[in-house]
């Protein structure tokens, strides 16, 4: 009897435990990924990037992503170029022991989007080009010999909605305007044996972005320059100069 005693209290104990290791490692998790993501961000985008806070849950697979920031190339005077508000990832938690991350979705709830520059060169172009270069040294040593390769991932739905364009047209006098963008949905990434990096998945991801933003800001400008004739001779003939400046910037 007193054996069965000793049994069910050590039982009892290593369930304990294990709840509170499962706990431990959630915090620790939420973290390092929070860390991961300032740290390598900035050198595979060459802009700085923010992560308030991360949420992982273990069990379920699922991670709520609040507040990530995406700051803009030198030279751009506006404070950003994507800010996330809230972004909820559902994780295939058995792919986490394999070769490839396999994400099930991801959905981006209203973030907001800056455009600076002209339709052929702007902040968001310039983010996606650094994301298909080389990410630049940084200084440590090579990995050993017979190290293992960086995971891939694989994502099978992106969802962006209610995102917002701001729109600084400094080429027409400081105009400002804000845009609706079309939702943004992409399917199978990195689907199959290869999956994708995290460069090369973030570089799928911001040229779709930075394309439809460019489409939405083309088409804004295209209404304003309907609407120039409409104005008097001396401020059509400012926003006709900025207007070249737009689009050959």
């Amino acid at each position: 009897m007193k054996i069965k005693k000793i049994l069910l209290a050590t039982g009892v104990g290593l369930v304990v435990l294990a709840v509170v290791a499962v706990i431990v490692v959630a915090l620790c998790l939420d973290g390092i990924v929070k860390k991961g993501v300032e740290t390598v961000g900035p050198r595979i985008a060459g802009v700085p990037v923010t992560l308030e806070s991360i949420h992982i849950g273990v069990l379920s697979g699922s991670a709520r992503v609040k507040g990530l920031v995406v700051g803009n190339p030198e030279g751009y005077k506006t404070p950003f170029a994507v800010s996330v508000g809230v972004a909820e990832v559902s994780v295939d938690v058995a792919s986490a022991l394999s070769d490839k991350i396999v994400v099930h979705s991801i959905h981006v709830e209203a973030p907001e989007i800056t455009f600076e520059g002209g339709l052929s060169g702007n902040n968001l172009f310039k983010i996606r080009d650094n994301l298909s270069s080389p990410a630049p040294a940084t200084g440590t040593a090579s990995p050993a010999a017979g190290a293992k390769p960086a995971k891939k991932i694989e994502v099978d739905d992106f969802l962006i909605t209610d995102a917002k364009i701001h729109v600084s047209l400094t080429s027409l006098g400081g105009r400002e305007m804000t845009l609706p963008l079309p939702d943004i949905h992409l399917t199978d990434l990195g689907k199959g044996d290869a999956g994708l990096t995290p460069a090369e998945l973030s570089h799928r991801i911001f040229d779709a972005i930075s394309s439809d933003t460019v489409k939405t800001v083309t088409g804004a400008v295209g209404d304003l320059g309907k609407n120039v004739g409409k104005l008097g001779k001396g401020v059509a003939n400012k926003i006709t100069s900025g207007l070249g400046g737009i689009f050959g910037k």
